[in-house]
């Protein structure tokens, strides 16, 4: 049986206030049921860098920061649910590297997660080729 849908958002170690909280979980939804999958219960935990670089070394053994590390906690195959931690400092890093907004960022970043749970993958030229692909795809059907 799936579990129920839903979409939270925590904060670990930072101040963080995320704007658009109240529409955003429609539109990971939808970018959700486009895939064909079923959503479950996502939470995005939001963090530093130095917490994610612990969680980093601690489960994945990688020595870098990153600015996503997801989790799957599905348990049937088409479900969507896990825990996708953010690291709200790279996210804020990596929008003025890309010169696009902050708000940008941590959206292409959000639903990098979600497309990770839902079998995507970016460790070759053409997975990452197609990943910023489709995170262009989700991110165009905002309507905020």
């Amino acid at each position: 049986m799936a579990k129920p849908t839903h979409v939270n958002f925590f904060k670990e170690d930072i101040r963080f206030r995320m704007h658009h909280a109240a529409v955003l979980p429609s539109w990971i939804l939808k970018v959700i049921r486009k895939q064909k999958k079923v959503p479950g219960e996502i939470n995005y935990i939001f963090c530093s860098d130095r917490y994610l670089l612990k969680m980093n070394r601690q489960y994945l053994h990688h020595s870098t920061y990153t600015d996503i590390i997801t989790f799957n906690t599905a348990e049937e195959k088409n479900l969507i649910s896990g825990d996708i931690f953010i690291s709200a400092e790279r996210v804020r890093q990596n929008a003025v590297l890309y010169q696009t907004t902050f708000s940008d960022e941590l959206h292409r970043v959000m639903i990098h997660g979600i497309l990770h749970l839902s079998g995507y993958r970016d460790k070759t030229v053409a997975e990452k080729k197609k990943m910023r692909a489709m995170e262009d795809g989700c991110l165009a059907l905002r309507n905020f």
